[in-house]
């Protein structure tokens, strides 16, 4: 597709370079007990990829290998129904990684993994949970009638076992707009006014208590490009998000110091460029895997970060990331 902005790297003068690398996120499968109308991974309960013995054998050992891995980070899918969540988890935490779980909350309550709570607890995991409104219409209209009770009920659980109060039990909630139904864009609400509003609401109704709230901004990825296609939005809304790119963002995007690793064991700078099988590639051009950064012996072999226009979603206004907001 030929997309009708300026390219990134001419916008930010010239190529993004990556940094030493100090996170592992890695996709471990697009198994999901949802199918949410904003998922860019395209997930699902009828979705079978997920990752291979093999694969988790090999990213074990980086896990093991490399120190300066600080955090690994596990998403999907929903990444507790896929191959290789537990011993992931395992050896990370074993290594003294944190470990963050990108979780759908409704997972609690499907049968089978009832236990998941006591488990994230037990390994002191750092929970990021999709809430994407406080309000139950908004929720439900997103992600499936009845999501909403059901993560209340979730982030509830998680608050009992220490989840929001003990340090060490660190409940992140993550907002994601609606998807864009005419020209009519906006950035995502300021992330400090809106935590507020989120925890006075939660509080308030559901005596819910909860760390922090990232703002994440809608790329044009996975079925939110399918949705803007289908209105004739995705270049204007390419554009929009190009209009109002924050040069000061730049340097405080995740995919600098991340390394994204699918089911497969296929390497990306960053989560979206995975789903749009843009590889990370080394400094011969060569699309890298899990198995060629362990031949290298190290994880810093890609000198800069493969961009697109949909780039400027994450510097897009105060910026946006995994982690919310950069400014």
């Amino acid at each position: 597709m030929s997309y009708q902005v300026t390219p990134f790297s001419q916008t930010i003068g010239g190529p993004l370079t990556k940094q030493r690398i100090s996170t592992l996120q890695i996709n471990l499968g697009r198994r999901c007990n949802l199918a949410c109308t904003h998922c860019h991974v395209e997930a699902g309960p009828h979705r079978t990829e997920e990752l291979s013995a093999e694969v988790c054998e090999q990213l074990l050992t980086v896990i093991d290998r490399f120190d300066q891995v600080k955090t690994v980070d596990l998403t999907g899918g929903a990444p507790e129904m896929n191959y290789g969540f537990r011993p992931i988890v395992e050896a990370a935490r074993a290594k003294e990684k944190t470990v963050i779980v990108r979780s759908n909350l409704t997972i609690f309550f499907e049968p089978g993994y009832e236990a998941l709570p006591d488990y994230f607890a037990q390994h002191q995991l750092h929970v990021v949970a999709s809430l994407p409104c406080y309000l139950e219409d908004n929720v439900d209209a997103m992600r499936g009638r009845g999501v909403y009770d059901e993560s209340i009920q979730a982030i509830q659980r998680l608050n009992a076992l220490g989840y929001g109060t003990n340090p060490n039990l660190q409940l992140d909630l993550v907002y994601n707009p609606p998807i864009p139904k005419d020209d009519n864009f906006s950035l995502t609400p300021d992330q400090s006014g809106l935590q507020k509003d989120y925890s006075d609401y939660l509080n308030q109704h559901f005596g819910i208590v909860f760390n922090h709230l990232f703002t994440i901004t809608n790329l044009p990825i996975g079925r939110t490009k399918f949705q803007l296609q289908h209105r004739q939005l995705l270049q204007p809304y390419l554009k929009f998000l190009a209009s109002h790119h924050n040069q000061q963002a730049v340097a405080q995007v995740m995919c600098r110091n991340e390394l994204s690793i699918d089911y497969l064991g296929n390497v990306y700078d960053c989560d979206f460029n995975q789903m749009e099988a843009l590889s990370a590639r080394d400094v011969e051009g060569v699309p890298l895997t899990v198995s060629h950064l362990l031949a290298a012996g190290s994880l810093d072999v890609i000198e800069q970060v493969a961009t697109r226009p949909y780039c400027y979603g994450c510097t897009a206004g105060s910026g946006s990331s995994c982690g919310g907001a950069l400014l």
